[in-house]
């Protein structure tokens, strides 16, 4: 299905199953590109616009392009299939705004991680957050125009990935690509971990 475009979103009939899920990610991932591009209804946004008053704050340095910043949460919901209605809250990610990721993530089954492979060591304070939250995860490399493209082992090995934690390339600008790492994500967190 695709993303809100005005039409009207599909009713809520009350018999669904419903999942929280956060969308997590360091600053400048694409977080809003992902959530605004996959709800079914008018999202809702706290993005304001970045002043110089952020500047030292806020690392936008290589991302010129990037005006505005989320100071709160993305929500949107999304009707994964007839019967499983997703809402996603995507979470601020400069580590001043980490005490609203951790409230954001409270009642969510899962999280997807979403990163730029130009600020790779970014997403480690993020994975650190996620981990200690003891939520599981799965990983999304959203591919920006121009950044690097690394094979998927070195890309578990210099994030410390655990083999059983999914891994997915997506483009957040497309909603059938955001789409399937959700999808990913929620096969994840459908599988049974191994007995220890």
């Amino acid at each position: 299905m695709p993303g809100f475009n005005g039409s009207n979103p599909p009713i809520l009939r009350g018999d669904e199953r419903t999942a929280k899920i956060l969308i997590a990610g360091h600053f400048g991932a694409g977080k809003t590109t992902f959530v605004h591009g996959l709800s079914q209804i008018a999202p809702v946004s706290t993005e304001e616009v970045m002043t110089s008053a952020g500047e030292g704050i806020d690392d936008h340095a290589g991302l010129p392009q990037k005006t505005t910043t989320t100071v709160a949460m993305d929500f949107g919901r999304l009707h994964l299939a007839d019967d499983l209605v997703l809402y996603l809250f995507g979470a601020p990610g400069q580590p001043r705004f980490f005490t609203i990721l951790k409230d954001l993530a409270y009642g969510a089954l899962g999280a997807l991680v979403l990163t730029d492979t130009r600020r790779l060591h970014e997403t480690y304070p993020i994975l650190e957050l996620v981990e200690e939250l003891h939520m599981p995860y799965a990983v999304a490399v959203n591919a920006f125009d121009g950044a690097p493209v690394h094979p998927e082992p070195r890309l578990r090995q210099v994030m410390d990935l655990a083999e059983t934690t999914p891994l997915v390339t997506c483009d957040a600008r497309e909603p059938a690509s955001s789409r399937n790492a959700l999808i990913v994500l929620i096969r994840h967190l459908l599988t049974p971990e191994p007995a220890r």
